[in-house]
């Protein structure tokens, strides 16, 4: 349980101000169609993030807990500084209508997040812990926590949470990890 929980609360967190965010606000404004953009949502990230727990977890078996254990305190530590860059969605991102609102939604969420912190906190997340399964819904449950919102409330609910804020505590929480990890604290 403290997979799900750790990766829910971290992911979220992540997602505050995160390129998928304003992508899903795009999206709600765009095609006001609120039921298949959160599916579509959730379809993407549970591909997404079952790939990215697949990565983790292969590298962990591949590389070793003790070489790992390195790899993932530099990772954790890296990823609070990069939780302090703000994301930006760039302007030539292009919605393929043809697809209807959940296939848009699917693939522009899909690659959207190949590459973004939340993909690259569910490899390090999935490495982490021997939980895959519980990681997997746990980074999906926080990116629907952070989208959700936003597809049905909009503009309003991006604007109410203090995104600079949101992002130093996520940060922090990273940082911690970095050097649990670092001092080889709770590694399973």
């Amino acid at each position: 349980m403290e997979a799900f929980l750790v990766s829910t609360g971290i992911v979220a967190l992540a997602e505050i101000g995160d390129k998928t965010q304003l992508l899903a606000l795009l999206l709600a404004a765009r095609f006001r169609k609120p039921i298949p953009i959160v599916l579509g949502i959730l379809a993407a990230t549970l591909v997404n993030h079952a790939l990215a727990g697949a990565v983790g977890s292969w590298l962990m078996a591949l590389i070793g807990p003790t070489t790992m254990r390195w790899i993932l305190g530099i990772s954790f530590i890296a990823m609070a500084g990069w939780m302090l860059i703000p994301d930006k969605l760039e302007d030539d991102t292009r919605l393929n209508e043809r697809l209807g609102v959940f296939g848009t939604t699917l693939v522009a969420f899909f690659l959207a997040e190949m590459g973004d912190k939340t993909q690259v906190a569910t490899v390090a997340l999935a490495a982490r812990f021997s939980d895959y399964w519980w990681v997997i819904a746990g980074t999906t449950v926080g990116m629907m926590l952070a989208n959700a919102p936003v597809v049905w409330l909009g503009d309003k609910a991006a604007k109410a949470l203090p995104v600079a804020l949101v992002h130093k505590v996520a940060a922090g929480i990273f940082a911690v990890l970095g050097l649990l990890a670092l001092a080889g604290v709770g590694l399973s």
